[in-house]
């Protein structure tokens, strides 16, 4: 723990990634000290300008390796990791990366007297048919068991400027004129605004939530992945057909798109498999209290922002309402 006057010391996993980068420039904004564990602390360096001079630091760390974790959190207060992958790339497997290296953040945690707040994801399940989920909930029994006094964050599918959801349709909408909906599109999700999982992730620093639970963070509307493509293309302003795939053929699509190296693929058989289930908090944990309002943050909707991050996908010399070229 800190022995100075110097502000606490928080070390974040993942810092430099979709959430992580968010999660840090909300820390800086209060004034925390932040130490950001990453990979590749080389290129990590456009999260200096968040911070003053000083405040924030790097250092290099894989969660597949042990020593580095355990030096990355010397002397820190608290703990965020951060750290997801969406689909398996060589040694960096579900059970290597959101299991093991969950674990070992938990235990370097509680090595240094650290408290520890760990972003999951919602549908995390140690019984799911999904390796993904099925690697999250392992995480978070085995962080609970190492950390008892573990803030674990379930949000749903998260949305802003780098995400990897709108982005990624809005970008094939350019080129396509037929945009998939995997299983018909009915699948529920509740958008979360990145922004809100970061400040979310600073209250409980802060020690502003009930620690030791698992809290289920959705935004403030549920939206099925048809209704997500339909607010997609209405916001860029582009007309394209969405055609229903079936998840066989989109499972049968995911092993082929697997196949093929140095890319990333589009789609994965795991991933057609959490499209199964819907992705909305819990009935349980909002009779709990086990939500973002137990944060004291309400929410952002999905189209009060995507506005401000789509316009780059609309046709070219198009321009807004307000007059100014989009």
């Amino acid at each position: 723990m800190t022995l100075s006057n110097l502000p606490p010391l928080v070390t974040v996993f993942g810092g430099s990634g979709f959430v992580g980068r968010h999660v840090v420039r909300a820390l800086a904004k209060r004034g925390f000290r932040i130490r950001v564990a990453v990979r590749r602390p080389d290129l990590a360096g456009f999260l200096q300008p968040l911070g003053n001079v000083g405040q924030i630091s790097f250092v290099q760390a894989n969660l597949r390796y042990r020593k580095s974790v355990d030096a990355a959190v010397q002397g820190a207060d608290h703990v965020v990791n951060c750290v997801g992958i969406l689909f398996e790339a060589g040694r960096n497997t579900f059970d290597a990366v959101q299991d093991f290296g969950a674990r070992a953040v938990a235990e370097a945690a509680r090595g240094v007297g650290a408290t520890l707040t760990h972003v999951s994801a919602l549908g995390a399940d140690v019984n799911s048919e999904s390796v993904y989920a099925r690697s999250k909930g392992r995480a978070e029994t085995a962080i609970l068991d190492i950390v008892p006094d573990a803030v674990i964050l379930r949000p749903s599918i998260v949305f802003g400027p780098e995400d990897g959801f709108f982005n990624k349709f809005a970008e094939m909408s350019r080129f396509s004129p037929v945009l998939p909906l995997v299983g018909g599109g009915n699948t529920a999700f509740q958008p979360i605004y990145v922004t809100d999982v970061a400040e979310a992730v600073v209250r409980s620093v802060e020690g502003k939530v009930a620690r030791g639970r698992i809290y289920e963070i959705g935004g403030p509307d549920v939206l099925t992945f048809k209704d997500c493509l339909e607010i997609m293309m209405k916001v860029i302003d582009r007309k394209r057909m969405l055609l229903p795939l079936p998840f066989g053929i989109a499972s049968m699509i995911g092993s082929v798109a697997s196949m093929i190296p140095f890319i990333t693929p589009p789609l994965t058989v795991d991933q057609v498999t959490l499209l199964k289930a819907d992705n909305v908090v819990s009935d349980a944990a909002q009779s709990e209290g086990r939500t973002l309002k137990a944060f004291g943050i309400e929410g952002t909707s999905v189209e009060s922002v995507l506005p401000s991050y789509m316009v780059r996908y609309r046709p070219q010399g198009q321009y807004s309402r307000s007059g100014s070229a989009a």
